[in-house]
C-alpha cells in the first residue's frame, strides 16, 4: 500500500511540538480541573449527590490486570458468536479505581494520555497524536484497552466524519491495528463505526478504501457485524471495489493500488460471506465474474482472500454451478502447485465443496488436479491443508475414474496411513475417501495389506455423527473381501456396527444397518454370529418403526440377510416381524420399496408367513410396485409375489388387483432372476384358476 500520503507525518515531532500546540487547551483544562476538584469536595459532603455522579458516569467495558496482558494475534480462527460484550457494570469502574498502577505497563497510561490529546480538537496535535500512537505495539492488549477505556474509540470513529484525509487515515489505520482484539471490533459496532466505514468506501482516495475495507473485514467477524455491513449497503460497494483491477497486465504504480483495493475489499467479502444471507447479496451484486477475474492474478496475496471467498460460498449449489461455468475449476487446480500453503488449503477446500457435483469431479481430473492432492497428503503437520486436501479427495473419490487414478498414484497406502494420531476433521474426510475407494474390489485388498482394517475397526467406538457414517460405510464394504471380513469378525467389528443400531442419530443407524448387510453376506457362520448378539434381532425388528425411510430400508436389507438362516428367522417372526413390514407397503418410495420386497420374500420362507402377509394386507400394496421404473424394484417384487402366491388367498388378491398383465410383460425381461419369478407368479395363479375350474365344473 502507497504511504505518500502519511509522509508528512510518518514520523512524529518531539514531545515538546506536541506540548507547545496544545499548550492553551492544557491550561484550559487544568482550570476546569481546579474547578473539578471544587465540585469534588462538594460531592465528599453529600453522598447522594457523589452516587449520582457515579451513575452518570460510563461504565467501563471490561477490568485488566498484569495477568491478562497478552499480545493479541491477528489469526482467523471462528470468533465465539455468543460471547457478550455487554458485560460491565457501575462497580468495575471503583475496582479499576483501587487497583495499583504498577499492575499495568507504562504503555497503558502514555496511551491514555495521547487519546486525551485526540480529544483537544486541535488539528495539528490530533495528527501528531494519532502518529504517536502508531508507534505502540497496537497488538498488545494492554495498548488496545487502553484506548478503549479512556473513550478513544469513539474519538477515532469520529474523526472518520472529518474532512481531514489525514485524520481519516491515520484514525484507521489505528482502528485496523486494534480490531484484531473480540472486545475491540464489537465496541466498534457498537459505536456505529461499520456503517461509517461503509460510507468511506465511496471515498475517491483509494488508501482510505483500502484502510476503510481492511478495518471491515476485522470487524466483521461476527454474526452482528455482518449483518450491520449488509444492512448498511457495504455489500454492494465492497464488491464494486473488485473491479479496480484493470484488465491489461502493466505493471504500474496506479494498477499496484487498484490491486490492493481489490485486495482489501476481497477481504472483507470474505469475512462477511460467513453469513448466508450475506453470500446471496454478494452474489446478487455481481461479485462472481469479478472474484473469476481477479483468480488470474499472479499475486499471491490477493488470491488467498479471493480463493477463500470462493470456498466460502461454495457451500450453495448456484455458486458451485457457478464457478464451473466461469471456468475457476483450471484457476484452482493451477493454484494447487503454488508453494504458499495458506492458498493451497483454500484451493482444495473449494474444491472439496465443489466436487460434490459430478461435472467438477471430471473437471479437476481433466486439468491434472488430482496428482497435486495426493502430493500435498505429505504435508501432514499443516493440519488445515490436510483437512482440506483429503476432503477434496473423498469428494473427488466419489467417481469410480477418479478412484482409479488415486490408486495410480498409490493414494490408498497414503490414506491408510493417516488413520491414526488425526485430528477428527482429517479422519472423517479420510475414512471417507476410503469408503469410496473401496467400492472397487481390488481397494479392498489394499487396504486390507496396508493395514487399514484395524485402524477403521477401532473408530467405530468414536462419538463424531460424521466419523461413524464415513468408517461404518468403510468397514461395511471391506467387508465385501472374505479375508477382510475375517479381521473385522476377528476384532469383534460386527458387534460394534451392530451397537451402533442403538446410536440416536439416524444416519448413523442407516449407515450401521448397511454395513452389516455384507457382513452377513460373506460371515463364515453368519447364522451363528447374529444369533450371538444378545438382544441383537429384538433391536434391528424394533428399528422398522422409524420415520427414517434410508433407516428402514437398510433395516429391510438387513432383515432380508437375517432371514437366510432359518433361526434367525424364526426369531424374528416371534419379533412381529410380519406385521411390521406389512405396514410399510404402502411407500411409494423406491428404494425402500426394492429392500421392503426382498424382506418380504425372504420371511415368506418360514411356517404362515406367507398367509400371515395376506392377512396384514401387504400383498394389493405390493402389486403396484410392478408399476415402477426401477428394475432393481421389479425384480424384488416378483421374488415376493412368487413367495406370496403359494397361498390361494394371495393368488386371488393379485388376480384382482391386475397382477397377470405386467408379469407376463416381465416374463420377457433379460433379467433371469425377474424372468423366473414372474412366471412362477403367473404359473401360481394359472394352476389355482385350473383347480377352481376343475373343482366347479368336474
Amino acid at each position: 500500500m502507497s504511504t505518500k500520503t502519511w509522509s508528512a507525518f510518518s514520523r512524529p515531532s518531539p514531545a515538546t511540538l506536541l506540548k507547545a500546540s496544545i499548550s492553551r487547551v492544557a491550561e484550559e483544562k487544568k482550570a476546569r480541573k481546579s474547578g473539578g476538584e471544587r465540585a469534588t469536595e462538594s460531592q465528599r459532603k453529600s453522598p447522594r449527590s457523589e452516587s449520582k455522579v457515579k451513575a452518570s458516569r460510563s461504565p467501563l467495558p471490561g477490568r485488566l490486570s498484569s495477568s491478562k496482558i497478552k499480545t493479541s494475534g491477528g489469526g482467523t480462527g471462528t470468533e465465539d458468536f455468543s460471547a457478550s460484550s455487554s458485560e460491565s457494570d457501575g462497580d468495575e469502574e471503583s475496582e479499576r479505581r483501587g487497583e495499583s498502577h504498577t499492575d499495568l505497563p507504562s504503555d497503558y497510561w502514555q496511551i491514555q494520555k495521547l487519546v486525551k490529546y485526540l480529544k483537544v480538537g486541535n488539528q495539528t496535535a490530533t495528527v501528531i497524536a494519532l502518529c504517536s500512537m502508531r508507534d505502540f505495539n497496537l497488538a498488545q492488549e494492554a495498548c488496545q484497552l487502553a484506548i478503549r477505556d479512556v473513550g478513544g474509540l469513539e474519538v477515532l470513529i469520529n474523526l472518520l466524519d472529518t474532512d481531514q484525509i489525514k485524520c481519516k487515515i491515520g484514525s484507521l489505520k489505528i482502528l485496523k491495528e486494534i480490531s484484531q482484539s473480540s472486545q475491540i471490533r464489537r465496541a466498534i459496532a457498537d459505536l456505529g463505526g461499520l456503517q461509517t466505514m461503509v460510507l468511506i468506501l465511496d471515498s475517491p482516495d483509494k488508501e482510505l478504501k483500502c484502510l476503510a475495507a481492511e478495518t471491515i473485514a476485522n470487524v466483521a467477524r461476527f454474526k452482528r457485524a455482518r449483518r450491520t455491513v449488509r444492512q448498511s449497503g457495504g455489500i454492494k460497494r465492497l464488491v464494486e471495489l473488485l473491479a479496480c483491477v484493470p484488465g491489461d497486465r502493466s505493471v504500474t504504480s496506479d494498477r499496484e493500488r487498484d490491486v490492493e483495493v481489490a485486495r482489501c475489499g476481497a477481504l472483507a467479502l470474505w469475512s462477511c460471506s460467513k453469513s448466508s444471507r450475506n453470500k446471496e447479496a454478494i452474489r446478487k451484486a455481481g461479485a462472481i465474474p469479478l472474484l473469476a477475474r481477479l483468480l488470474k492474478v499472479p499475486q499471491t496475496n490477493m488470491l488467498i482472500p479471493v480463493v477463500g471467498t470462493l470456498q466460502e460460498c461454495a457451500s450453495q449449489r448456484s455458486y458451485r454451478v457457478a464457478i464451473q461455468t466461469e471456468g475457476m475449476i483450471k484457476d484452482l487446480v493451477k493454484n494447487l502447485n503454488c508453494d504458499n500453503q495458506e492458498l493451497q488449503m483454500h484451493c482444495a477446500s473449494a474444491i472439496f465443496k465443489c466436487a460434490e457435483d459430478k461435472q467438477t469431479r471430471d473437471l479437476v481430473r481433466k486439468y491434472d488436479g488430482l496428482r497435486p492432492l495426493v502430493v500435498l497428503l505429505t504435508q501432514a503437520s499443516n493440519k488445515q491443508l490436510l483437512s482440506a486436501t483429503t476432503g477434496a479427495i473423498w469428494k473427488c473419490s466419489i467417481s469410480m475414474e477418479n478412484v482409479a487414478k488415486f490408486e495410480e498414484y498409490k493414494a490408498l497406502e497414503m490414506l491408510v496411513g493417516l488413520l491414526t494420531d488425526q485430528p477428527e476433521e482429517v479422519l472423517v474426510n479420510v475414512v471417507g475417501a476410503l469408503g469410496e475407494c473401496a467400492q472397487r474390489p481390488g481397494n479392498r485388498a489394499t487396504i486390507r495389506k496396508s493395514g487399514g482394517i484395524p485402524p477403521l475397526v477401532g473408530l467405530l467406538t468414536g462419538t463424531n455423527r460424521a466419523l461413524l457414517v464415513n468408517v461404518t460405510r468403510a468397514v461395511g464394504a471391506c467387508a465385501a473381501d472374505p479375508e477382510s471380513m475375517t479381521i473385522i469378525d476377528r476384532l469383534d467389528g460386527v458387534r460394534l456396527l451392530w451397537s451402533l443400531l442403538k446410536n440416536p442419530n439416524p444416519d448413523v443407524q442407516a449407515s450401521a444397518a448397511w454395513a452389516i448387510c455384507p457382513c452377513i453376506e460373506n460371515a463364515k457362520d453368519a447364522g451363528e454370529m447374529v444369533r450371538s448378539f444378545v438382544g441383537g434381532l429384538e433391536l434391528i425388528v424394533r428399528l422398522l418403526k422409524s420415520e427414517n425411510k434410508e433407516v428402514l430400508a437398510s433395516v429391510c436389507a438387513a432383515i432380508a440377510n437375517i432371514a437366510k438362516d432359518e433361526e434367525n428367522l424364526a426369531v424374528i417372526t416371534d419379533h412381529g416381524v410380519v406385521p411390521m413390514l406389512a405396514v410399510l407397503t404402502n411407500t411409494t418410495d423406491d428404494q425402500l420399496r426394492r429392500y421392503l420386497a426382498e424382506a418380504v420374500a425372504h420371511c415368506c420362507t418360514w411356517g404362515s408367513n406367507c398367509v400371515a402377509f395376506g392377512e396384514a394386507g401387504a400383498v394389493a400394496p405390493l402389486v403396484l410396485y410392478l408399476h415402477s421404473k426401477d428394475p432393481a424394484v421389479h425384480r424384488a417384487t416378483a421374488q415376493a409375489l412368487f413367495q406370496l402366491s403359494r397361498h390361494p388367498n394371495n393368488c386371488i388378491t393379485m388376480h384382482q388387483s391386475g397382477v397377470v398383465k405386467p408379469l407376463i410383460d416381465m416374463m420377457g425381461s433379460s433379467d433371469k432372476i425377474l424372468q423366473e419369478a414372474a412366471a412362477g407368479c403367473v404359473g401360481n395363479i394359472r394352476r389355482l384358476a385350473l383347480a377352481n375350474d376343475k373343482a366347479r365344473y368336474g
